[in-house]
């Protein structure tokens, strides 16, 4: 059988590379017989003390290694490890062929050979060398147990070989829990994958990886986030041979978090600035409430829903003794989730007792922040048993909720849950739905008073109108009064049929420039004027001079109105206007087309006459007053507008209250900025 190098390999036997460590330490061998004469004397011998091998081989090692002083030494231990065949080993001062004394480490046994004869080895190492050796070796050895830096040493299929105790304490793992595994295996907790992934690169590359951060949780804290700053490094022998992977670990985990809480903070300020842009963008209490409940939501929670005392709403004292009346405005989610059931469903108002969540919050003007929530919490959540079931069901595990204060007045509360979002609210949490509430509760609070104003505004325009107008002598009319959209306030559109001496009748509709209160209140005057000058006989244009004058002292001090006076017994209608728009005449079975009238300035501008015109109006024929509320748009031209009322009065409607319906439906911008007052006549057959 061949045998050799190869051989060995094959067997699992590696050549040590040149420069190991007995390289380094020049371990010199020499054999003496029993005499103590040199019988074979290694290289490293020659190298050591300087004597060849010819020069060394048959003479007695103590006549040329050793100095005279010490030679009976020499001899009496040589003596005992020939006669006893226990091994010494010691510092010794050796001659160098040069003459030179130097301190060797020596280490002396017997060897028997196969026919029974003895033999000394002498295995030397120069003392100051191995001290190097030694003091290199204890020097690594204590800064590798006492570094503040985890380090740990694995081997090419990445299983730990070595841990030191900065390791051991950062992992709350012991060294030998560490030996023979792996990252993932030791420390499930991080990314192993993505770890293991690099060690691979560095093994197969030799490049190191530097400050590589990671972050996760390890036994030592299984409950805490800590990070950790990792270098790799591959490891070779002086023969290039790699050995395996070092591995250096420095916590940075103050750092980490500092770093976090940073991001978290500049996340709050971009939420609060976001907030700021999108809440209140109008005066629609249900749109604001809304707004906020969106800018919580995923951001800050997975459910929230914005709820408003009902008595605050009717603008009572908000909170009072006993259970509390509580409006929902607004809920929203992040995705369909049955806590959406389980909310009062917004305009719907229930009742909470004194042990709910939301009452201690509104009570107490302070927040409420469960973080983990049982059974016994849920109950107290929700408003029955089945909302409590829904939440269980939808996984709620953390609750917040903090009141809505304005101007020092709580308004009510934000509910935030969280059900797929995995944290339990926090501190922090609570500050940031705080600044938010704290934002928002002044556009719902501006949002609520503008509702009580412009309600009350509604209530006095629509007191102020006719409630019933009888069909007077020779007419039939129909009429209409919508105002603006919820969004916008109330203005100060009127309309009036009144009943004159001699079977006559005054048609009116106004428009008071302005809108709110005011507008409603000056709205109410100039009606009630209006009725007082018209049964005094005046013409049309007398009656408009005298609502200019008494106008100009009202605020707002502008308006515009259309007067006409239909007489049946001529078959004729008298019509003088003040800024506003021409009504439409319609003859039976004719064109529609607007009433060519002298324009006239509105009420409250002074010093202009105004003027009548008066033109036939027989049976079958109809005329249609109306407010700018009807026809003008934002983005069409008022002459078009005016077409397109033309053209739908073409068509005749079956009855003029349909025709009223319609013109509303298809006219009025859908946007609703406007008040709209609408009267339509016909004169009967």
């Amino acid at each position: 059988m061949r045998t050799g190098w190869g051989d060995a390999r094959r067997e699992g036997v590696h050549r040590s590379p040149e420069g190991g460590l007995l390289d380094v330490l020049g371990v010199a061998a020499m054999v003496l017989d029993t005499e103590g004469r040199i019988v074979l004397w290694s290289p490293q011998a020659e190298q050591l003390l300087g004597y060849a091998p010819g020069e060394a081989l048959g003479r007695f090692a103590a006549r040329i290694l050793v100095d005279e002083e010490h030679f009976g030494l020499v001899l009496r231990l040589f003596a005992e490890v020939m006669s006893s065949g226990e091994a010494w080993a010691g510092v010794f001062p050796v001659r160098h062929k040069n003459g030179t004394s130097r301190l060797v480490e020596f280490r002396n046994m017997r060897l028997q050979d196969d026919r029974g004869d003895f033999y000394a080895l002498g295995l030397a190492a120069d003392g100051a060398t191995l001290r190097d050796v030694e003091r290199g070796l204890a020097l690594s050895v204590r800064l590798v147990d006492q570094s503040p830096i985890g380090l740990a040493v694995l081997d090419g299929d990445l299983r730990c070989l070595a841990a030191n105790p900065a390791l051991e304490r950062m992992d709350g793992l012991s060294a030998s829990e560490h030996l023979g595994r792996r990252v993932g295996e030791v420390l499930p907790f991080l990314e192993s994958d993505a770890i293991e992934t690099a060690m691979h690169e560095v093994l197969a590359s030799g490049v190191p990886q530097v400050s590589h951060e990671v972050a996760g949780r390890t036994p030592a804290e299984p409950d805490t986030d800590r990070a950790w700053r990792v270098s790799l490094y591959r490891l070779d022998d002086s023969g290039g041979r790699v050995l395996g992977i070092a591995v250096s670990l420095i916590e940075v985990t103050d750092r980490y978090r500092a770093a976090a809480e940073a991001e978290r903070a500049r996340h709050r300020l971009a939420l609060i600035a976001d907030a700021s842009v999108r809440i209140g963008t109008t005066l629609d209490l249900e749109q604001t409430a809304r707004e906020l409940a969106e800018v919580t939501v995923p951001e800050l929670a997975d459910v929230a829903a914005v709820d408003v005392l009902d008595s605050v709403l009717k603008g009572r004292p908000g909170v009072t003794e006993g259970p509390l009346l509580i409006q929902a405005l607004a809920i929203v989610a992040a995705r369909p989730n049955p806590v959406v059931d389980a909310a009062d469903p917004p305009g719907h108002a229930a009742h909470y007792g004194a042990d709910r969540l939301i009452t201690r919050c509104v009570r107490t003007a302070r927040p409420v922040r469960e973080p983990y929530l049982d059974a016994e919490i849920l109950s107290r959540i929700a408003r029955d048993s089945r909302s409590a079931a829904l939440l269980a069901q939808a996984g709620a595990h953390s609750y917040l909720a903090v009141p809505l204060i304005a101007r020092g007045e709580v308004l009510g509360a934000i509910d935030l849950i969280r059900t797929d979002n995995p944290l339990p609210f926090t501190e922090d949490d609570e500050v940031l739905a705080g600044e938010l509430a704290a934002r928002a509760a002044i556009g719902i609070d501006n949002a609520r008073l503008y509702r009580q104003q412009r309600e009350t505004a509604l209530t006095l325009q629509r007191s102020m109108l006719p409630r019933d107008h009888h069909d007077p002598v020779g007419l039939e009319v129909a009429s209409r009064y919508q105002p603006a959209a919820s969004g916008y306030e109330v203005g100060g559109d009127w309309f009036d049929v009144i009943g004159l001496r001699h079977g006559r009748t005054a048609l009116v509709v106004g428009d008071v420039m302005g809108s709110g209160i005011n507008a409603a209140t000056t709205m109410g005057r100039l009606r009630t004027a209006t009725q007082t000058l018209s049964r005094l006989g005046l013409q049309p244009a007398e009656v408009l001079g005298h609502l200019d004058e008494i106008t100009a002292d009202l605020d707002p001090p502008f308006a515009t109105c259309v007067y006409a006076v239909y007489d049946p017994a001529a078959g004729r209608c008298r019509v003088s206007t003040a800024g506003h728009l021409p009504p439409v005449l319609i003859p039976r079975g004719g064109t529609p087309r607007l009433l060519e009238l002298p324009p006239g300035a509105p009420l409250g501008v002074g010093g202009v006459p105004f003027s009548d015109v008066t033109f036939p109006l027989g049976p079958g024929d109809r005329l249609v007053l109306y407010t700018d509320g009807l026809v003008e748009t934002r983005d069409t031209d008022i002459d078009s507008r005016l077409d397109t009322l033309l053209g739908l009065l073409r068509d005749p409607d079956p009855s003029l209250e349909e025709s009223c319906d319609r013109l509303l439906r298809e006219l009025r911008d859908p946007q609703g900025h406007d008040d709209v007052a609408l009267l339509v006549a016909r004169v009967r057959d």
